[in-house]
């Protein structure tokens, strides 16, 4: 017998596309899970995000602790990976009921969880073979009653693609009609870049990790200071050292960085091993540390864009490093580097923001890629939906009259 749903089963944004969402984000530097919520609405082929606003939850110490001690080069075993998968899922789950709480007034239609990601595997640096991202969304979907969208980066490496960054999407909806070859970085554990070229230029866009950003100053940080801090906290150490010639060109000698685009890395690559193994004979001063792997990040950036960009829009826990934006501007003196904030995107939740647009283009059955930008075969709809209370589920790629071609941030906090 086939039974038929009353009429109330599915809400209203079920057929509109109109959605609240959250999206949740933990980065390679594993400290904290990154809840924004928005609305957005398509409106033409305008997509209208308003933010209503963010948060930053710290993991738990016990639960830090655990992630990182499994982390590559350390070895792992399975008990260890579920029982993260499951801690980290909960610690998610809590974070998206305080979103919709604090953020949405107790409303919101979807949650987009990009989950932690703990390994990415690219033998000898090559194409990426798999990756993994844990944090089981129905946790997140028991303890809120939404749908959760979760997953996204494995359809895009089942398709050929590197499977990050996965942000060039919303990089490029939002800064469409951008005058010149604008340039989104990201400053996190690992630095990335949306390189978004000119209208008259027939260049897709590419998207690709440059390198480490906070990943080796974080490792060295919590090395050189016996674990006392996590961070170097307003560049601290690193304005009080100066950069050592000769360390920068070993660093600068790693293959990853004469690699072409598309491509990823991440701490399977740039962790405090690798670093120890570059230093040498010699130990460095701290401080003269510090400044030497500030210099490497705005190198490494600035290589990757120089002959490019004639903007860059920044955002990621590393703009809060003066030391390293001050370095970064220095590397590009012709070029205006600005936060993301200047334009409209608050710099610590652009990823959750980016998150919530992918999650959006997911419910309505649409690409969460661009064409060529990770290399896959073709762009492909990213995700997994785990549905919620109702048993909501997505509509599909016949809701929508078209797709969104531009981003528009209104009413931002």
């Amino acid at each position: 017998m086939v039974q038929t749903l009353p009429e109330n089963q599915f809400s209203p944004a079920q057929t509109s596309n109109a959605l609240r969402v959250v999206g949740l984000m933990s980065g390679t530097s594993h400290d904290a899970v990154d809840a924004a919520a928005c609305d957005l609405r398509l409106s033409g082929d305008t997509l209208t995000l308003t933010p209503l606003g963010h948060l930053s939850v710290p993991y738990p110490a016990a639960l830090r602790s655990e992630l990182m001690a499994a982390l590559p080069p350390e070895r792992t075993t399975l008990e260890t990976v579920c029982r993260l998968d499951t801690r980290i899922g909960q610690a998610f789950a809590d974070v998206a009921v305080r979103a919709v709480a604090e953020l949405c007034g107790g409303d919101a239609d979807l949650i987009v969880s990009h989950g932690q990601t703990v390994f990415h595997w690219a033998p000898d640096g090559g194409a990426v073979l798999g990756t993994l991202q844990i944090g089981e969304p129905a946790w997140i979907a028991e303890a809120t009653g939404l749908p959760v969208v979760s997953g996204l980066r494995t359809r895009d490496v089942a398709a050929g693609g590197q499977g990050a960054p996965l942000v060039g999407l919303f990089d490029a909806l939002w800064l469409a009609g951008r005058p010149g070859t604008a340039v989104a970085l990201n400053l996190g554990g690992i630095a990335n870049v949306t390189v978004l070229p000119a209208v008259d230029e027939p260049v897709e866009t590419r998207t690709f990790d440059t390198g480490p950003a906070c990943a080796l100053l974080d490792a060295a940080t919590r090395h050189v200071t016996g674990g006392r801090l996590a961070f170097d906290a307003d560049g601290r150490l690193a304005a009080r050292g100066k950069v050592l010639p000769d360390l920068l060109e070993r660093l600068l000698d790693e293959p990853y960085y004469a690699r072409p685009a598309p491509k990823t890395t991440g701490k399977e690559l740039f962790h405090v091993d690798y670093l120890l193994s570059r230093l040498g004979p010699a130990t460095p001063a701290p401080e003269d540390l510090l400044a030497t792997l500030v210099a490497l990040t705005a190198r490494t950036v600035a290589d990757a864009v120089r002959h490019t960009a004639t903007e860059v829009a920044a955002s990621g826990g590393g703009t809060r490093n003066p030391v390293l934006m001050a370095a970064l501007r220095a590397e590009l003196p012709a070029v205006p580097v600005r936060t993301s904030d200047e334009l409209g995107v608050p710099s610590q939740a652009k990823e959750a923001l980016a998150f919530a647009v992918l999650g959006w283009h997911t419910w309505f059955g649409l690409p969460g890629v661009l064409p060529g930008a990770t290399g896959a075969r073709q762009a492909s709809v990213l995700g997994s939906v785990t549905p919620g209370a109702d048993g909501r589920y997505p509509p599909g790629r016949g809701v929508l009259d078209g797709r969104p071609m531009s981003l528009d941030i209104s009413g931002a906090l």
